[in-house]
C-alpha cells in the first residue's frame, strides 16, 4: 500500500523526535559545520582524550596499521602468506565479513574475495574446492576463517566459481549472504554460467555448501550487500551500479514462507517480490537520488515498485524503471541491520548532485515508519591525503559500545573511523600499507568491518594485497 502524505507527514514529525542508531548519528567530521576530528587528540590534565574516540593514532613500526595507544592488532589471514587447511595460498583481494559464534569458543569469519572475471587473470584465485564450484572458470567466492581460542588459525572454501565477492550480509539464522556486484552472463568476461546472483554460505556446516545454487529470487544485478528483518523476513539489498545508478531493494518472502538454514535454496526463481525504493518529502514530492539530501536528519517517506524481469536476460533491473519512477543512489554499498531498521551506504556523489557534492551519506531506513533518515553525511574531503578527513564510505557496522564503525574507500590515506551517539567522529585505525611509491603514495581500501560475537575484537579487511585482522584493546562506550 502506498504512504499517503499524512500519514508520511505524522511519521516525519515522530521520527524528528530522535533517530535511533543506539542514539543519533550526526554530521562526520568533513561534513559543513561539524566537529573537528583532531578534536580527539586532545587530552585532559590525566592524560585521557577529551575528544570522543581513543586518541591519536600511534604510527605502526610494522607499517600495517596505526591505533590508538592501548590497541593492537594481529594478522589473521594474508593473501600470498597464510594457507588454507587444503594447501593452498589464502586468496586476495579481501571484502565483505561477519563473525559467528561456533563451537567451543571458536569465532567463525567469513570473508569475501572480491575477484571479477577469469580465473587466469589472479594470482590467487579462490580455489576449486571440489563440491563447491558454482562456475569453474569463474575466481571469485569467500573462504571461512575459524579463529580459535588458543589462538590457532583455519581457513576453508565457503563457495566458489563465483565473481566480484563484494558485501553480503549476515542472516538471523547463522549463516552468511556473499553477493555477487557484477552482470556478467554466461559468455561475457570467459564465464560459463550467468553472474550477479546471492549465495548463501553456511560457516557452521561445510557439507551444506555443497553444490551451489544462486538465489534467484533476489534479483541479478550488481549486488553489494543484504540484510534481513528477523522479524518480517525481508531481505533489503543495495546495487553498486551507475549509468544510471543503482537502486535500494526489498524482496519479500512469499506467503507461508519460513526462514531458516537451506530454506532459500529452496525458492522458486521468482518466488515473493523483489521491489525497489521510490522516495518522496514531506511535501509529497519525488526524490530522483539521495544525494539531493544535504542536511543530517533529512526524512523520506518509502514505496516500493515492483520489479518486471528481476533476471534481466535483456534489460538490466535499474534500466527497467522509467523518469520519475524509482529513486536512485550513488554507490550503494554497506548495510547492516540494527536498532529495528537497516543501515546502509550510499557513497560519494558529484555530478548527480551538483551544488551539492558529498563524500557519502549513511541513511537508516525504518521499516515501521516506512521512512529513511539521513544519519552521516560526509562534506568533500580537500585533501585526502592529510590524516583527518575520511571520504567514501564503504563496509559498515554497529559497534557494541554504540554508534557506527565505517571503512573508508576513498582516496588518499585509507581509514577505520567511528561516530559515537551525538555525531562526533573519531579515528579507530589507519592503512599504513603504501602500495605505491613515496613520491606517488597509494593506499589499499578498507573493506569489510565486523565485530566478534562478544564485542571485544573488531575484525578489519585490507583489499589488497589481501589482510583479515583482529584489532582489540580498551572499548568503552564513546562520548
Amino acid at each position: 500500500m502506498p504512504l499517503s502524505r499524512r500519514d508520511f507527514t505524522a511519521r516525519t514529525v515522530i521520527a524528528g523526535a530522535g533517530v535511533a542508531l543506539t542514539g543519533a548519528v550526526g554530521a562526520l567530521a568533513t561534513a559543513p559545520g561539524a566537529l573537528a576530528a583532531d578534536d580527539s587528540t586532545q587530552r585532559d590534565e590525566h592524560g585521557r582524550p577529551k575528544g570522543p574516540g581513543y586518541g591519536p593514532l600511534v604510527p605502526d613500526p610494522a607499517g600495517i596499521l596505526a591505533l590508538p595507544a592501548g590497541f593492537s592488532y594481529r594478522v589473521i589471514t594474508h593473501s600470498g602468506v597464510t594457507k588454507l587447511d587444503s594447501g593452498e595460498s589464502t586468496p586476495s583481494n579481501h571484502d565483505g565479513t561477519a563473525a559467528f559464534e561456533g563451537r567451543r569458543g571458536v569465532t567463525l569469519l567469513v570473508n569475501n574475495h572480491e575477484l571479477k572475471g577469469p580465473r587466469t587473470g589472479w594470482a590467487r584465485p579462490v580455489p576449486l574446492a571440489e563440491g563447491l564450484v558454482y562456475d569453474p572458470a569463474a575466481a571469485g567466492g569467500c573462504t571461512v576463517v575459524e579463529v580459535r581460542c588458543g589462538g590457532e588459525v583455519a581457513e576453508w572454501v565457503g563457495v566458489a566459481g563465483t565473481s566480484t565477492n563484494c558485501a553480503g550480509g549476515s542472516t538471523p539464522w547463522g549463516t552468511w549472504l556473499t553477493c555477487e556486484e557484477t552482470e556478467d552472463l554466461a559468455g561475457k568476461n570467459g564465464m560459463t554460467k550467468d553472474h550477479g546472483y546471492v549465495f548463501e554460505v553456511d560457516p557452521h556446516d561445510r557439507r551444506a555448501n555443497r553444490d551451489p545454487k544462486p538465489v534467484k529470487a533476489f534479483g541479478r544485478y550488481a549486488h553489494e550487500a543484504v540484510v534481513i528483518d528477523p522479524r518480517h523476513g525481508h531481505a533489503y539489498l543495495t546495487e553498486d551500479a551507475s549509468g544510471p545508478n543503482g537502486l535500494l531493494y526489498r524482496w519479500t518472502p512469499p506467503r507461508g514462507f519460513h526462514h531458516g538454514r537451506g530454506k532459500l535454496r529452496t525458492l522458486a526463481d521468482d518466488a515473493g517480490v523483489l521491489a525497489a525504493a521510490k522516495c518522496f518529502d514531506s511535501s509529497g514530492v519525488f526524490v530522483d537520488d539521495l544525494s539531493r539530501a544535504t542536511k543530517i536528519g533529512t526524512v523520506y517517506g518509502v514505496d516500493w515498485v515492483p520489479v518486471a524481469d528481476r533476471d534481466a536476460r535483456t534489460v538490466a533491473v535499474r534500466k527497467q524503471f522509467g523518469t520519475g519512477a524509482v529513486t536512485r543512489g550513488r554507490k550503494l554499498e554497506g548495510m547492516w541491520w540494527a536498532d529495528g531498521g537497516a543501515y546502509f551506504v550510499s557513497s560519494f556523489a558529484r555530478e548527480e548532485s551538483p551544488g551539492a557534492a558529498h563524500d557519502g551519506q549513511v541513511w537508516f531506513y525504518d521499516p515501521k515508519r516506512r521512512t529513511i533518515r539521513l544519519t552521516v553525511l560526509l562534506g568533500v574531503n580537500a585533501d585526502p591525503a592529510a590524516d583527518g578527513g575520511y571520504d567514501g564510505p564503504d563496509n559498515i557496522t554497529v559497534s557494541p559500545c554504540g554508534g557506527l564503525v565505517i571503512a573508508e574507500d576513498g582516496s588518499g590515506l585509507q581509514h577505520l573511523f567511528g561516530a559515537t551517539e551525538s555525531g562526533r567522529t573519531y579515528p579507530l585505525a589507519r592503512n599504513e600499507m603504501n602500495t605505491g611509491t613515496a613520491e606517488e603514495p597509494e593506499y589499499s581500501e578498507f573493506a569489510g568491518v565486523c565485530f566478534s560475537p562478544d564485542g571485544r575484537t573488531l575484525f578489519a579487511s585490507i583489499q589488497d594485497p589481501g589482510i583479515m585482522l583482529a584489532i582489540t584493546g580498551p572499548w568503552r562506550r564513546t562520548r
